[in-house]
């Protein structure tokens, strides 16, 4: 690879590619990282080499070359990449992801320092294609384990900014289903591991308890796969009361427009609580098979109701911290942990918060006061 820059840099690299394809949670985690880099760097050409899906989300910003990397092109989609990075070399790669398919890209890429995750880390063979790794720190969030690439390069400053551009269609089609002041629930039901689903029966007791109790709009939210249909329609036929129904209607921009307008998002592990902390919108997350200290909405934290230390009780017949971190339950039963009465003291405390001014009013991207963990 010729000569391979010491580290941390002592300079800004002149053009640094970013491999990162999916999903959509982690490239929403990996995008405070590229918004530090680029505040640092200003002058540093950056391409980032993403899923298609993902491009939809992101590719808009400014500042950033995208080289898209369709899956469903099979082998295809590697030789697409080969194209656009025909002629081309970087100074850095940061490779991260921990997938073989990530991998196979990241051969593609001619740059001599290829920055990959520390061995204990580095899962499917990551290691093996990098030649330089970021300090090992256990037990950390995935935002934090990322702003290791940050640190190795030799940027130890934070910027905490998403800034993912929300187009004025988008802002209109919120504005038209979201009118008015009324504070909104978003339910956002399902993810994308059916196992990590709440019950039916605890989103329609929450549901009609945030109309009730709080004088809530309620939204259902979520994409076009079958079992999210009937998810929303099961909730529906439970609650006491009518709500608004956009499973299916929205793509990720109109999502992230709805996520600006509401109040709180009601979600399982999975995408939109990552999109919601983007916009600054508090995430009441429910956790029960996965770890929160690892991948809870990152400002989030006060209000994630937690139930993985029982669920990996009942499971392993040890504590969580007996586990390697990030140990997972993949058991339906896990998620019935949650009780809604849990929930109910969280959208309580969302509602005591949120109804403080005039710290409500913040930039895209912070928290509400006492979001944080």
């Amino acid at each position: 690879m010729g000569f391979m820059p010491q580290l941390p840099l002592t300079a800004p690299p002149q053009s640094l590619c970013i491999l990162r394809l999916s999903a959509i949670g982690d490239i929403s985690h990996t995008l405070p990282v590229v918004r530090t880099l680029q505040a640092r760097w200003p002058q540093t050409r950056f391409t980032w080499i993403i899923g298609r899906t993902e491009y939809g989300l992101v590719g808009d910003i400014p500042g950033i070359d995208f080289i898209i990397f369709d899956k469903a092109r099979g082998w295809h989609a590697y030789a697409d990449v080969r194209r656009a990075l025909r002629g081309r070399r970087f100074d850095v790669l940061l490779h991260m992801q921990m997938s073989l398919r990530a991998s196979l890209v990241s051969l593609l890429v001619r740059a001599p320092l290829k920055l990959g995750f520390d061995r204990a880390r580095a899962k499917d063979l990551q290691w093996l294609f990098t030649n330089a790794h970021i300090a090992h720190r256990p037990a950390q969030h995935v935002i934090d384990s990322l702003f290791g690439f940050a640190e190795t390069l030799g940027v130890t400053d934070r910027e905490l900014r998403w800034e993912i551009p929300i187009p004025e269609a988008a802002r209109r089609f919120a504005a038209e289903r979201l009118p008015g002041e009324q504070p909104t629930l978003l339910l956002s039901p399902c993810s994308s591991k059916d196992h990590r689903n709440w019950t039916v029966a605890g989103y329609a007791a929450v549901a009609d308890y945030a109309i009730e109790r709080h004088g809530m709009r309620v939204v259902l939210s979520g994409g076009r796969r079958a079992v999210e249909r009937e998810y929303g329609d099961a909730i529906k036929a439970r609650m006491r009361h009518p709500v608004l129904d956009l499973i299916g209607a929205s793509d990720l921009k109109q999502l992230l427009a709805l996520l600006e307008r509401s109040t709180v998002l009601l979600s399982p592990d999975a995408g939109p609580a990552h999109l919601a902390t983007a916009v600054g919108t508090p995430v009441i997350g429910l956790y029960a098979c996965t770890n929160p200290d690892r991948a809870r909405p990152y400002l989030s934290g006060r209000w994630v109701v937690n139930r993985y230390p029982e669920a990996v009780q009942r499971r392993y017949g040890r504590s969580a911290d007996e586990l390697p971190w990030g140990s997972r339950v993949r058991e339906r039963w896990a998620m019935e942990l949650i009780t809604p009465d849990a929930v109910y003291q969280r959208l309580d405390a969302v509602m005591s918060a949120t109804a403080a001014p005039p710290e409500q009013d913040r930039p895209q991207g912070m928290p509400i006061p006492g979001g944080a963990a």
